[in-house]
Formats: structure tokens, C-alpha cells, sequence
């Protein structure tokens, strides 16, 4: 198991698998990087990318297959949301919030990957550490939301102009008498979406990937001779019973947290572009 590479028991189980796989390696301060995210995010990405490109190149206009209709269905369903909730034009916001939903859900659906398998590989490939939730990772979070913050000033721009979005910083809602007041309150209501994006996917997800990890500890160092020759066998059963359970919970966790990411970005921007 990758628990048995480090020291210090369940502790040291813990540490493996929330370290991330760094380089450079040690203290590299802010340029530091998370390979195993970043690995795993654009390989999730281009995942989406291709197979929805390739029900696009395959697209029929007679009786479609299993995945061209899953795949019309997943764009109707998105359509219908940035309908409801966004009433100006854009071209942009249809296939922004299907690549949102589609992206996100697919990083978190990593979480129900047995929580030993992929690190078990790395380790074999001289990998120490790996991380295989790209959502667990704030940097992840934090990427996605500040890109949604700065489409939120485009849209705002583009709707009201330079001039009409600077007024609506410094002179609204208690008008030019308390200018400081309202730059303060834009800033706090303008940082504030990104970080609840970040901070409520993130929380989210390393919560249910804790849990996945607590369950393993019931075989922590347990040899498959030891499962098959003592009481060792029990906490097995229990932890598969716990961990399925687990996983057919955590399924509408991580479907929910792709659709509120999806529907807070259509909402924040649908506010961006009106006027007060």
C-alpha cells in the first residue's frame, strides 16, 4: 500500500496522500508547482474536449447513438440553465458553463478512485507523492474562479462601458458624498465570488476525499496473507461496506458542487451585465 512508504502510521497515511507531488521539490515558495494536479486537470480537460469533439464529428441527423445523445442531452440541459438565468446575448456563456460543468465534475469524480491505486502506480514509477483530485488542490480552485472573476469585468465592461462601470464602483449605491464607502463595498462584493467559488469546491472535495482516506485506514498495513488469516478480514468488509456507501453518497456531492460552481458563473455574470 502507499501508506507503508512513509513513516508514522496513520498519521503518516494521512500526510502521503494530502501531499501533493511538488517541483521544485521542498519550500519553492509562490512559483512552487503541483505537477499531479496540473497533470491531472489537463488530462480531465482534453478528456472532455475530444470525446465531445469527436460526438460533434460523428453527430447525425438520424436515430443518434448512446453518446451523441448523452452528449445532446448534457448541451440541452446546460442551454436551458444559461437560458433561465442569463437574459442578455452572448455566444460565450453556453459553452463557458458545458465546459465548467463537464470539467469540474470530471476532477471531482476522480475522488471515487480507490484512494491507493493511482499513488500505489506513481510510487512504482518512482513517484512519491500524488494527488489525484484536482479539486483537493486550492491552485485548481483558485485558477478556476479567478478566470471566472475576470470574465465578470469583461462582462461588466462590455454591458455598461469604462465609464459606467467606474461609477458603479465609486459612486454607487450612496453616490459621490461616500465615495470610500462605496469602493469598499465593491471590493468586498467583487472578491468575494471568487473565493466563495474557490473556497465552497475546494472545502467540498478534501472533505470527501478525507473520508475515502479515513475508511482505508481500517486495513492500514493488513498483508493480503493477514486479511485471509485473521480477524484483519472483518475491517476489510467493513471498510468496502463504508466505502461504497461512501462512494454512492459522494456521487451527488460531486454532481451538485460541478452544478453550483456552473450556475453561480452563469448568475455572477448575468449580474455583471446589468445595471442597477
Amino acid at each position: 500500500m502507499a501508506a507503508e512508504s512513509g513513516d508514522g502510521g496513520s498519521a503518516g497515511y494521512i500526510e502521503h496522500h494530502l501531499t501533493n507531488y511538488q517541483w521544485p521539490s521542498g519550500d519553492g515558495g509562490f512559483w512552487t508547482l503541483h505537477l499531479d494536479s496540473l497533470f491531472y486537470s489537463v488530462l480531465l480537460g482534453v478528456l472532455f474536449a475530444g470525446s465531445f469533439y469527436f460526438a460533434a464529428r460523428r453527430a447525425t441527423a438520424g436515430v443518434p447513438g448512446r453518446w451523441q445523445s448523452f452528449v445532446e442531452m448534457l448541451v440541452d440541459f446546460v442551454n436551458t440553465q444559461v437560458k433561465d438565468a442569463y437574459h442578455g446575448p452572448s455566444k460565450l456563456l453556453a459553452p463557458l458553463a458545458l465546459t465548467i460543468f463537464c470539467w469540474v465534475f470530471l476532477m471531482n469524480f476522480m475522488d471515487l478512485v480507490p484512494v491507493d491505486l493511482l499513488p500505489e502506480i506513481g510510487l512504482l514509477l518512482g513517484i512519491e507523492y500524488m494527488k489525484v483530485v484536482p479539486s483537493t488542490d486550492l491552485n485548481i480552485t483558485f485558477g478556476l474562479s479567478l478566470t471566472v472573476f475576470v470574465l465578470i469585468i469583461v462582462f461588466s465592461i462590455r454591458a455598461k462601458g469604462l465609464g459606467g462601470f467606474g461609477r458603479e464602483i465609486f459612486f454607487k449605491p450612496f453616490g459621490k458624498w461616500l465615495l470610500p464607502f462605496n469602493v469598499t463595498l465593491k471590493v468586498v462584493e467583487e472578491l468575494a465570488k471568487p473565493m466563495s467559488l474557490a473556497l465552497r469546491l475546494f472545502g467540498n472535495l478534501y472533505a470527501g476525499e478525507l473520508i475515502f482516506i479515513l475508511i482505508a485506514l481500517f486495513t492500514l498495513g493488513n498483508t493480503l496473507t493477514s486479511l485471509v488469516t485473521s480477524a484483519a478480514a472483518f475491517s476489510f468488509v467493513v471498510q468496502f461496506a463504508l466505502g461504497l456507501a461512501w462512494a454512492l453518497f459522494h456521487i451527488l456531492v460531486i454532481t451538485l458542487q460541478a452544478f453550483i460552481f456552473m450556475m453561480l458563473t452563469i448568475v455572477y455574470l448575468s449580474m455583471a451585465s446589468e445595471e442597477h
